[in-house]
């Protein structure tokens, strides 16, 4: 379980979050949504330790994240970030071959389950007959993919996500958010599709300027009056499939 309690964060004096909190369980998938600059991201940062928070905790399993060392928080949270550089000289094999190294001692070398547990993260996301290329070669999506794969590898038990369907086509993008949905573990997601969202999340946070807008299930956040004032957007809510769609329009303003 990944719990956050009334987090505030700023930068040089401006309060970019200001009280957001969540409580997600296990084999659930939280939703943050939001327009840019809504605080999104910053938030997320705070639940991995990437940044500490001014005000408020976050705790994965009722612990402190910031009692926790690296090592151990790696075991248990996996982390696919926005910033994650895409030069690295390594190969599509061996960036995932990272996602084992909170498995292993210092020292220790990879070993045969460790490999198997990356073909195993290669396959599943649809990237294993690029397990030699070289990571900086791949094009955005592919990129986006072996970095799932490798949380996969990680075998976490709590994963965070910000935007994990960027660069991504539709079909994968589909892919990619079913097999988090499926996942038996913790899971919060940055995104900015908001069908994406209705679809895949199990409830959703909306954020607007940093604060909690609308919190629940998605047809109970995603209602035309609050996509309305928060994304300046119509929206009619409608069911395909048992699913819930959003169709959007433009606000058609009186013209005088």
């Amino acid at each position: 379980m990944i719990c956050a309690t009334d987090i505030s964060f700023g930068y040089d004096g401006t309060l970019v979050i200001d009280g957001v909190g969540l409580q997600a369980g296990r084999g659930e998938v939280i939703g943050l949504i939001g327009p840019n600059g809504s605080g999104k991201s910053t938030f997320l940062k705070t639940l991995y330790a990437a940044l500490r928070p001014r005000t408020g905790v976050v705790t994965v399993d009722d612990q402190p994240v910031t009692s926790m060392g690296g090592a151990d928080l790696a075991r248990r949270l996996a982390v696919v970030a926005q910033e994650t550089p895409s030069d690295v000289p390594f190969t599509v094999a061996d960036m995932v071959l990272l996602g084992r190294a909170p498995h292993r001692g210092p020292l220790a070398s990879f070993g045969r389950e460790d490999h198997r547990v990356v073909a195993a993260a290669l396959s599943r996301v649809g990237v294993r007959e690029l397990a030699d290329r070289k990571y900086a070669t791949l094009s955005g999506g592919e990129k986006q993919r072996v970095l799932v794969a490798r949380t996969l590898a990680q075998q976490a038990d709590h994963l965070l996500l910000d935007e994990p369907t960027n660069h991504l086509d539709i079909r994968y993008q589909h892919e990619i958010l079913r097999l988090v949905n499926e996942l038996d573990v913790t899971t919060v997601v940055v995104l900015h599709d908001l069908n994406l969202a209705a679809r895949y999340c199990d409830s959703l946070i909306m954020l607007e300027r940093g604060r909690v807008v609308g919190a629940g299930v998605p047809q109970q956040v995603l209602t035309p009056e609050a996509v309305r004032t928060v994304y300046g957007m119509e929206v009619e809510q409608v069911y395909a499939a048992g699913c819930l769609q959003l169709i959007f329009s433009p606000i058609v303003k009186d013209v005088p």
